[in-house]
């Protein structure tokens, strides 16, 4: 397989890109004492941080700031040549899950300024915006922030209407507009904002580009926003009135800001689920000691069965998870270019197994959940703000969906100019049956998952079958239209979530059996075994409900309810 294709595009073909999975990804030793050091930074610099008083002041204390400056956090992507520790993608989520294990509010604060403000100009900046900011950033003198979304905009970045209005003159841009909803507001000095450069009347998607603005003439700050989570960290209005900027200013290609917005949060997707994972593996630590202590009816709590039920589910979404993270960021450290779909599915996952691992959490360790005080329901609060920082779930879901649809990669040119025929007049596609796009694919079956895992294997390879049957399906059904059918992008998207995870697990317990035999790597195996069994009957119930369902009803009973304004039932 070449390195422009995608694991996940190829599967929504039928195909199984095992070379881009297999091996599960392992760091040599040298690169394992790297990052065991900065692990250790890590750990000291937020030993004595105070989660509770963090939450409960609303700010990150400036000894917790100064620790990780000086612990060089403020550079964990950066390059050496310009003052960071310039760790791979790999490196960065595993600083990532320590930070939202030890606080997700410092761990937001760090992955905001590296993850998404530093690594903007990386991706894209010139030398010499490299050489002036990098070094200031990796300092921490310097703090990052990313200003995209808009009051009217939420995820749809065609609304936005912060405007740069070019002065061929003077060959500088006058930036006017609002942000707002900016993390890192009150603190940074340094925004990547991204702004309309058409004209907002030409009725059609604007051309938006991207700039580096420092705070200065013209650039301020709202009042911090109170938040129901992660409260440590900042988010304000970013002004913007009558900044005048030169075009050293601009961050890539004029008029290619939404290329810049894309790639930059595509790569921010994986610390920012490397972070989630870590709030949900500390939490389970927790739990795990809870149910070991509590004691109940003379024994702990943690021997009942129903007990045990809700310990083995965390595992096993905590495994599954952090599977895909690590093979993801091995996705993108090799090059591959493609890794979108990926890094969206890690994103989605891992919010979604924190809000359950808490939920669960809550229920073992009943009261103590409800009041304030004891860390438990702070975490319930920290853990909701991953539905809607990168966009909604939702949104993303529907992305998913429709990149998946659209093929696997150049190399499969014949069939991909058939699937994105639905975006340009439905026609082609149905030249291509299932057997034809098989067969025009070559593809092959998963033969490097170790043969302790058969079973599950065949699991995986019968559903990657089905869902490029059901997505040739409902392409024919839908055509063009398809980019308005939710309920069935919402139904791929689950499958593709759960066949991905299921993918890394396999290639993970594999490592594990290959390294340590069938006794080592018990644990993972059963934790396969066990996610595979789940992930099957969720995959198989999403793709019946494609073509079986009641979609059209609950249109309808919502329509009603908007033509109602609400619950229109009243008993007296």
């Amino acid at each position: 397989m070449s390195s422009e294709q995608s694991f996940m595009k190829a599967a929504f073909f039928g195909v199984v890109a095992e070379d881009l999975l297999f091996p599960f990804p392992s760091l040599a030793e040298s690169e394992q004492d790297t990052l065991r050091a900065v692990l250790d930074r890590v750990r000291r610099a937020l030993a004595d941080t105070d989660s509770t008083q963090i939450d409960r002041e609303r700010r990150i204390d400036e000894p917790t700031i100064e620790r990780s400056r000086a612990a060089g956090l403020f550079g964990l992507v950066i390059p050496a040549r310009y003052g960071g520790l310039g760790l791979t993608n790999f490196g960065c989520a595993r600083v990532a899950q320590e930070l939202g294990a030890r606080d997700p509010s410092v761990a937001l604060f760090l992955l905001t300024h590296n993850a998404i403000g530093a690594r903007s100009l990386l991706s894209f900046g010139n030398d010499e915006q490299k050489q002036r900011y990098l070094p200031r950033l990796a300092r921490g003198e310097s703090v990052a922030a990313f200003a995209l979304t808009e009051q009217a905009s939420g995820t749809d970045a065609g609304t936005i209407r912060t405007h740069a209005e070019l002065d061929p003159a003077t060959g500088n841009y006058l930036l006017g507009g609002e942000k707002p909803w900016v993390t890192n507001g009150a603190e940074a000095e340094l925004f990547t904002v991204f702004a309309r450069t058409s004209r907002p009347d030409e009725g059609h998607k604007p051309r938006l580009t991207a700039f580096l603005v420092e705070r200065g003439a013209g650039v301020s700050t709202g009042e911090r926003l109170e938040t129901l989570g992660v409260r440590g960290v900042s988010v304000t209005p970013l002004n913007l009135d009558g900044v005048t900027l030169g075009k050293e200013a601009v961050l890539g290609d004029a008029g290619r800001g939404y290329r810049v917005a894309v790639a930059v949060l595509n790569d921010a997707r994986i610390a920012l689920a490397a972070s989630n994972f870590g709030q949900a593996r500390a939490l389970l630590d927790r739990t795990v000691r809870h149910v070991a202590k509590r004691r109940s009816f003379g024994r702990a709590i943690g021997e009942f069965p129903i007990i045990k039920d809700k310990i083995a589910k965390m595992m096993s979404d905590c495994y599954a998870v952090e599977s895909m993270i690590y093979s993801t960021a091995a996705l993108a450290d090799q090059g591959v270019e493609d890794y979108s779909l990926e890094s969206a599915i890690c994103r989605v996952a891992s919010v979604e197994s924190l809000w359950r691992v808490v939920n669960e959490s809550l229920h073992v360790v009943a009261g103590r959940g409800y009041v304030a005080g004891d860390g438990f329901e702070r975490s319930l609060r920290d853990a909701r703000v991953g539905f809607v920082l990168d966009g909604t779930n939702e949104t993303l879901r529907c992305f998913i969906a429709l990149a998946g649809l659209r093929g696997p990669g150049s190399r499969l040119e014949e069939v991909e100019s058939a699937m994105l025929e639905p975006l340009k007049g439905f026609g082609l596609l149905r030249r291509f049956a299932p057997r034809r796009v098989r067969e025009a694919l070559r593809r092959e079956r998963l033969t490097r998952a170790s043969p302790l895992l058969g079973r599950e294997a065949v699991m995986f390879e019968e559903c990657v079958d089905a869902l490029q049957e059901a997505s040739l399906r409902v392409l024919r059904e839908h055509g063009r239209e398809i980019a308005e059918i939710q309920y069935a992008q919402k139904r791929l998207a689950n499958v593709a979530i759960d066949l991905y995870a299921l993918a890394a697990c396999l290639a993970r317990t594999t490592l594990a059996l290959d390294n340590r035999g069938e006794t080592g790597a018990r644990r993972e195996l059963d934790l396969t075994t066990m996610f595979a069994s789940a992930a099957h009957a969720r995959m198989k119930s999403h793709l019946k409900r494609l073509f079986t369902n009641d979609d059209e009803l609950r249109k309808l009973i919502a329509a009603r309810a908007y033509t109602d304004g609400g619950y229109p039932f009243e008993v007296v």
